[in-house]
């Protein structure tokens, strides 16, 4: 009798954050992991621990998403290397503050890169194995934005997530009958270093605990809303609440409440 092949989860953006949640909670799980991020420092002392507190074999790529090259590069590794995925967590994104035309476009293109064109790419080019094996899992981590109006600066930010949104929607009604689901994960305000990234540290700092969540919190409800086949998992009650609002209400009126309450704030990201 063949021996069962252990699964494999690649997660992007694992350095920290919510992508260093999914690695933890992979390993928790048993699965083999594949992290990809541009701190090979942090995504090797990540891996030791991993290693060492869950026995999983754990392989460390770095890549740069914004890279045109790399995700064709990173998948080209694993086929060199005998290393098949089933479970792939496009997790890397950041934000590019203030007005669209004030950032200069390349600056520009590399966030549409790694936040719209890598996790594309990445999932074109490993679909196949995984619709081939009749098992396959995507989590495609997008945020309570993408369901939000758009608010001034961060302006591409809402409108990459909502792509990720509707992109998870189609893929998974494409890929159920193939043993695949796509997952579309939208959390809200999220303990993590994006906002320090982003220099918005001092704004989303005035919000609420309440409003906030814990990344391996939100990661275990993602890993756990993709095995039920969920196609759209938005994370917590509030944030939920807060997408349902937004839903019901005029566009005049979401759009001038987000304008409102953008000024002193941020909207709400992972």
């Amino acid at each position: 009798m063949d021996t069962p092949r252990i699964r494999r989860a690649l997660v992007t953006g694992a350095s920290a954050g919510i992508g260093a949640a999914f690695a933890r909670a992979l390993a928790q799980r048993g699965l083999a992991l594949v992290l990809t991020a541009r701190r090979r420092d942090r995504l090797d002392a990540l891996a030791a621990q991993l290693r060492a507190a869950h026995g999983v074999a754990v392989d460390v790529y770095p890549e740069d998403l914004a890279d045109p090259a790399a995700p064709r590069r990173l998948v080209a590794a694993l086929e060199r290397d005998d290393l098949a995925v089933d479970l792939l967590i496009n997790n890397a994104g950041y934000g590019v503050p203030g007005a669209f035309a004030a950032n200069p476009w390349p600056r520009h293109a590399d966030f549409i890169q790694v936040l719209i064109t890598a996790p594309t790419e990445l999932t074109h080019r490993l679909l196949p194995a995984m619709q081939a094996r009749g098992y396959g899992r995507i989590i495609n981590v997008a945020s309570l934005a993408g369901h939000l109006p758009g608010t001034p600066g961060h302006t591409l930010y809402a409108a990459a997530k909502a792509y990720l949104i509707r992109f998870s929607q189609s893929l998974a009604r494409e890929s159920r009958r193939h043993g695949v689901h796509v997952t579309a994960l939208c959390p809200g305000f999220t303990y993590s270093e994006f906002h320090d990234v982003t220099g918005a540290r001092a704004q989303v700092s005035t919000m609420p605990a309440w409003m906030w969540m814990r990344a391996d919190t939100v990661a275990v409800q993602g890993l756990d809303a993709v095995e039920r086949g969920e196609i759209v998992h938005v994370n917590g009650r509030v944030n939920r609440a807060i997408k349902t609002l937004f839903k019901i209400l005029p566009d005049r009126a979401a759009l001038a409440l987000m304008a409102r309450r953008s000024r002193g704030s941020a909207e709400p990201q992972p």
